[in-house]
């Protein structure tokens, strides 16, 4: 299977984005222009990275799924289709580090609660830098997935909180 182009892309945008008038910078040295916003930072751009589920991880087939140990390595897809879009998603979001060992290509809504392994709109590079890093979400996810199998919250709440603001969701779902 083919990697799917992140939307937008700053390799096909640039002409189109030059003409509409909306570019938001460029990145130092290139041509490319930057179509996702760092503001957001730790979250990422809920337009270039919005979160998508995966369709099989449902309140009902969480027992089989998710909470189910190592069923998270059964979908996560090799570095051979991640490392692309990481290298895509630093130049999309004009990171002025362009190292890609300083970033995870994370996915937004995790792979501990159903999020979707290959879709590029779920594939974000995280930076490892900063208070709120991909280290720190990476505990998050866990306390919400295991909330979530021992019935203490309902996979939609997990997700929500998640996609609304993951640096939040602890305390939002009560598991803080």
């Amino acid at each position: 299977m083919r990697p799917i182009a992140r939307i937008p892309a700053a390799a096909g945008s640039a002409l189109a984005l030059t003409f509409s008038g909306l570019i938001l910078g460029f990145s130092a040295g290139t041509a490319q222009a930057s179509t996702c916003s760092q503001s957001y930072l730790p979250l990422p751009d809920p337009t270039c990275t919005p979160g998508v589920y995966n369709p099989d991880v449902t309140q009902s087939t969480i027992n089989s799924t998710i909470c189910v140990s190592g069923w998270t390595a059964t979908v996560r897809p090799p570095t051979s289709y991640t490392n692309p879009l990481k290298v895509q998603g630093i130049a999309d979001y004009g990171y002025s580090d362009t190292s890609t060992a300083d970033y995870e290509e994370d996915h937004f809504i995790p792979l501990e609660l159903g999020g979707s392994p290959r879709d590029p709109k779920n594939l974000w590079p995280e930076p490892y830098s900063g208070t709120k890093t991909a280290t720190t979400k990476d505990g998050v996810e866990t306390k919400l997935k295991n909330a979530v199998c021992d019935g203490r919250i309902t996979l939609s709440a997990a997700r929500t909180a998640m996609k609304n603001n993951w640096t939040t969701a602890l305390s939002v779902t009560g598991i803080g």
